[in-house]
């Protein structure tokens, strides 16, 4: 059995060695940018598979770029999650940085003047509440109304095989839910700009002049590991798979791990109870001020855990069963994360977990039709 396993994690590391980003086909998109002024929507995981960034290698190409946008983290994803990103100046190229997070979400009017198409290149993890989707939707509103065309060169998803969750409910729509999906939507971000597109889901429903670059020899079956981090506080593939389900006790009185080096990888609190393992969030690369800063919780370790291929509630549900004071144990912001507030009740109603997640079923049959029509892989 050990020979086979072997054998099968050759294949999967063989396969992507073949896969091509959208980045990396770029016989397909440099010939619509020639002598074209475009903007960018990109950050550090926009790279080729050679590690030259999307940004220096159109330079290199002589394409005139005439400004960067940079999504939650910022340009070179340094920033934390929700932390106010400026604009500014790329310090190697000089080229202006427009940041949509905060306030500018959507770019101005004026901030896409004498732009003639976009391109966006961003690295998603296949969750509904990782925002770079909601700024994938922005930039296609803004496209749409200033008549400017879309470029999405596309990525494989990490969690591309996986569509799970409760569906967004419209009244609960954030910038951490901003269409009516699963928690994981199980597509590439090319396919999910189409399918905002078809979907007429922005604003009026207008749509976007879009194409989408594709990625060459992927599946979304295939084993896919990140060459970079996509943001600050997904440090690897282990957090990347556990994101979509730890993320949810980012809406309740657990820590996830920021302020460690196991992100997305622990779970813990002080209201849990004392346990073999217990960690001290403090102030590093990913979090300035994590909750429970230099205070112990106790909880799990999950660093090890074998991949997962759902959505996992066991950890919330028995961290919520297991916590000292239940009624401190949701806050308002896991109702956005959910989409929905029949989880939080079916949790707190101690109902078993093949019970909530039967109540998914006509959803994701649902939305696996619809999505269907968007697929490319």
């Amino acid at each position: 059995m050990g020979n086979i396993k072997s054998n099968l994690d050759k294949a999967d590391t063989n396969l992507q060695i073949r896969t091509k980003t959208g980045a990396d086909n770029y016989n397909n998109y440099l010939p619509l940018l020639k002598n074209k002024k475009i903007g960018i929507v990109t950050n550090q995981t926009g790279i080729l598979s050679n590690k030259i960034h999307l940004v220096d290698f159109l330079l290199e190409k002589n394409i005139t770029i005439q400004k960067i946008f940079a999504p939650e983290h910022g340009f070179r994803g340094t920033a934390d999650a929700g932390e106010h990103v400026v604009d500014g100046k790329d310090s190697k190229t000089g080229l202006s940085i427009i940041s949509l997070y905060g306030d500018n979400k959507k770019p101005k009017p004026q901030q896409l003047s004498g732009i003639d198409i976009m391109v966006f290149d961003l690295q998603d993890v296949g969750a509904r509440f990782y925002t770079y989707i909601s700024s994938l939707h922005y930039i296609m509103e803004a496209c749409a109304e200033n008549n400017i065309p879309l470029l999405i060169l596309d990525r494989p998803n990490p969690n591309g095989s996986i569509v799970d969750g409760p569906i967004l409910e419209q009244s609960f729509t954030s910038f951490v839910g901003m269409h009516p999906v699963p928690l994981l939507h199980g597509m590439t971000i090319g396919e999910y700009g189409k399918m905002v597109n078809g979907e007429r889901w922005l604003k009026n429903s207008i749509q976007c002049r879009l194409t989408v670059i594709p990625c060459i020899e992927y599946t979304r079956e295939m084993k896919y590991n990140l060459p970079v981090k996509p943001s600050p506080n997904l440090p690897n593939d282990q957090a990347v798979n556990l994101y979509a389900s730890l993320c949810l006790f980012e809406g309740t009185n657990v820590s996830v791990g920021r302020g460690t080096e196991l992100q997305f990888q622990i779970y813990g609190s002080p209201y849990l109870p004392k346990s073999t393992f217990s960690f001290i969030p403090k102030p590093n690369f990913g979090a300035q001020n994590p909750v429970y800063n230099g205070i112990e919780c106790y909880g799990e370790d999950l660093s090890a855990t074998t991949k997962v291929n759902r959505l996992e509630l066991k950890w919330l549900i028995e961290a919520y069963r297991s916590t000292t004071d239940k009624s401190k144990f949701f806050n308002p912001f896991f109702t956005k994360l959910a989409g929905t507030k029949k989880l939080q009740l079916q949790i707190e109603a101690r109902m078993p977990e093949n019970k909530i997640r039967e109540s998914w079923r006509n959803g994701s049959v649902q939305f696996k039709e619809m999505r269907s029509k968007y697929l490319i892989y």
